[in-house]
């Protein structure tokens, strides 16, 4: 007789393929995607069966009661893995899944190239004012060209705040277009941050010396409200802005106001506090922002391999193996008990640093 399968369970979001594919590959787990709209009798006994749960990274997106939470633990006693669909963990409560013996991952470096060329576009796009100049000319005559003159980023300073999986393809990015690369990362040493194709400077001194400043930080208590006004205040007159990390850690109003003021020249966000952001929000009324929809990371190769990584993980923790992006070990002792004790398996312990693998808090 076959075993019984190993349920894991996602919502009717949009997945790539390869997600799918990677799990039918394992004769005894079985993907099972349940719609959002379904009602309570039809969901929750899907997650009274799971082992694993593949959830959304997107807090706007996703209803509150399929957040990762005590709540949801409760309903779902087989859980042995929370994995995200990309690098946030803003629909997961760590330390209630750490409590409850159940493993958390994330695909942490799976999208990393995609998000910086997306950076990369949006410092070319501001230096040169592309959108600008694209948005006037569908709409008015008699301007000059000069009236939206760019400039080269060849020559100008770029400050990158956080120079994790992101933050270094950016550096050697920028460095090909002849861009000096400062960075400010308080988890690398001076020399971590030199081999990364950066100088390592003080947040202070980054604001201060750069034309260009990037944020590719992770979403936690010590950045939520980072850039507020006092930081755009120390950023050079006429320098541009760009985030592409997490909603939470730009304080909106302070950037339209230092926009407004005129003391910087541009900026591009992708990310929000709540996304989308509404339809009057003040940065989205302005020619000089640059504003997309956290997009940064959604392309097809980057979605392929965030789904392969999430699922080869789930397997990987499924056989009593330790995942290579792990974010709370100290789950395991709790989680090899339970593993052990529903699935008559011992979990091995081992693991490492699967391919792309960075550290756990890289954005």
């Amino acid at each position: 007789m076959s075993p019984e399968p190993r349920i894991v369970v996602r919502l009717d979001f949009w997945a790539h393929p390869a997600l799918a594919e990677r799990f039918a590959r394992e004769p005894d787990i079985a993907l099972r995607t349940v719609p959002r709209q379904a009602p309570d009798a039809e969901i929750w006994p899907h997650f009274r069966e799971a082992v694993a749960y593949q959830i959304s990274s997107a807090k706007d997106e996703l209803p509150r009661a399929f957040f990762a939470d005590a709540a949801l633990l409760r309903r779902s006693p087989r859980l042995l893995c929370v994995s995200a669909t990309g690098a946030g963990c803003d629909t997961i409560d760590i330390p209630a899944c750490t409590q409850a013996g159940v493993l958390v991952v994330n695909q942490t470096g799976a999208n990393a190239r995609s998000v910086a060329e997306h950076t990369m576009g949006a410092i070319l796009n501001l230096g040169r004012r592309m959108s600008e100049s694209d948005r006037r000319l569908r709409r008015e005559r008699g301007y000059a060209r000069e009236d939206l003159m760019g400039r080269e980023i060849q020559g100008q300073v770029l400050g990158l705040v956080g120079l994790g999986n992101i933050g270094r393809i950016v550096a050697r990015l920028a460095s090909a277009f002849g861009m000096t690369v400062l960075a400010s990362d308080p988890l690398l040493t001076p020399d971590e941050i030199a081999a990364r194709g950066a100088e390592a400077v003080s947040f202070a001194e980054l604001l201060a010396r750069s034309d260009v400043v990037s944020l590719h930080c992770p979403r936690d208590a010590s950045t939520l409200g980072l850039m507020d006004a006092d930081a755009f205040a120390r950023m050079k007159p006429g320098s541009l802005f760009v985030s592409t990390a997490r909603g939470g850690i730009t304080d909106e109003a302070a950037l339209a106001g230092a926009l407004a003021a005129g003391h910087l020249a541009g900026a591009a966000l992708d990310v929000w506090d709540v996304e989308p952001p509404p339809l009057d929000h003040p940065l989205l009324a302005r020619d000089d922002v640059l504003a997309t929809y956290h997009t940064a990371g959604v392309t097809p190769e980057a979605r392929g391999t965030m789904a392969a990584w999430a699922a080869d993980q789930i397997v990987a923790v499924l056989r009593g193996a330790k995942p290579p992006r792990l974010l709370n070990p100290d789950a395991w002792p709790r989680f090899a008990a339970r593993h052990r004790e529903m699935l008559g398996e011992r979990p091995a312990g081992g693991g490492g640093r699967g391919p792309g693998a960075g550290p756990a808090r890289e954005a």
